[in-house]
């Protein structure tokens, strides 16, 4: 229940034809509480709902919970979210024993991709792919809760 995860920026597209697997994903946000978060997600027909924890002082790491729900279930969760829903498309790519989900948003976050890769431990090595741009891991305005109250349109 512990995540840790580091976030990048990415610097091309070359990432699309690297990728396994892409899905589209819808998110809302019934709390961005610093000390906490709740999180709603609609990915295909799967439903989610996630609680996050504070992060650790570098950002990497923090609690995280996450159940499966019906789409229906998040469907009606997303209506009573706080303003601001998260549209991305996401592409899954092999990186070594890891995978990098990369995220492409829409909307009023149009223009921002960014890699996540989740580790085993903070100070763990990984295959870094020649796409992934400068790391932002830890800075608060990447992430989705912010994203969704401060968009990157309005930078």
């Amino acid at each position: 229940m512990i995540e840790i995860e580091r976030k990048y920026l990415v610097t091309s597209n070359a990432y699309r034809a690297e990728a396994f697997a892409k899905e589209e994903i819808i998110q809302g946000f019934l709390s961005t509480h610093p000390e906490r978060t709740v999180r709603v997600r609609l990915t295909g027909e799967k439903g989610f709902i996630t609680v996050k924890g504070k992060t650790d002082p570098d950002g990497t790491t923090r609690f995280e919970w996450e159940r499966e729900i019906s789409s229906e279930e998040a469907k009606s969760l997303l209506e009573i979210c706080d303003k601001g829903t998260i549209h991305k498309q996401r592409y899954l790519v092999k990186s070594g024993p890891h995978v990098v989900e990369v995220d492409e948003f829409h909307a009023q976050n149009k223009g921002l991709v960014i890699a996540e890769i989740e580790l085993q431990q903070a100070d763990e090595t990984f295959l870094k792919p020649e796409w992934l741009g400068d790391e932002v891991t830890g800075d608060p305005k990447y992430y989705n809760s912010q994203l969704s109250k401060n968009p990157f349109l309005s930078w």
